[in-house]
């Protein structure tokens, strides 16, 4: 991409079945990596892609019911995803009334094109179709990133949780965003 927003048009938000277990592992992994490795022990980052990225586990989550996965599409390569749960699948509150975003993930050479956002109001869109009343997600304390993203986009603290990522625990902070119309 070469930061037009013309690219932006070029980018489909597909939704992922089963048959993509091998690309959502490989994204997965890879997105998770570049996230996340400069902040973490090298042992407890391969501990946590070997447990939490691995094909059983993936496959797993792409046949729990209430989990979907959408990923995003560039001149035929994946780019990002997203990964979103309702009610019981959700990872903790279970709130029949919420959709949690567990995951939006983007290769680092895409970071600043708005393919976040895009997967984003995808996730928002799926809450306004399903007429639920907010949205909400974890997101790591060290991430600036991430949370400058969130705040951004309207969502308010409402609590913190322990993250657990090889030996090491961390902290989530708990954000939620209410749905209007």
């Amino acid at each position: 991409m070469n930061g037009k927003s013309d690219d932006l048009e070029n980018i489909k938000i597909l939704k992922a079945s089963i048959n993509e277990v091998e690309l959502l592992h490989k994204i997965g992994k890879q997105t998770f990596y570049e996230t996340f490795a400069g902040g973490n022990t090298a042992e407890n980052m391969s501990e946590y892609l070997q447990d939490k990225f691995s094909i059983e586990k993936l496959t797993n989550e792409l046949n729990t019911q209430n989990s979907e996965f959408y990923i995003a599409v560039f001149e035929d390569q994946t780019i990002g995803y997203l990964k979103v749960n309702f009610q019981e699948a959700q990872t903790e509150l279970k709130d029949a009334n919420s959709l949690e975003i567990e995951r939006i993930y983007v290769l680092k050479e895409f970071h600043g094109q708005k393919v976040g956002q895009l997967l984003y109001q995808k996730a928002i869109q799926i809450a306004k179709s399903k007429r639920l009343k907010y949205v909400w997600l974890g997101v790591w304390d060290q991430n600036p990133r991430a949370i400058s993203f969130y705040k951004k986009n309207g969502f308010i603290e409402f609590d913190k949780h322990v993250f657990r990522l090889g030996n090491e625990n961390q902290t989530d902070l708990m954000k939620r965003l209410e749905i209007v119309g």
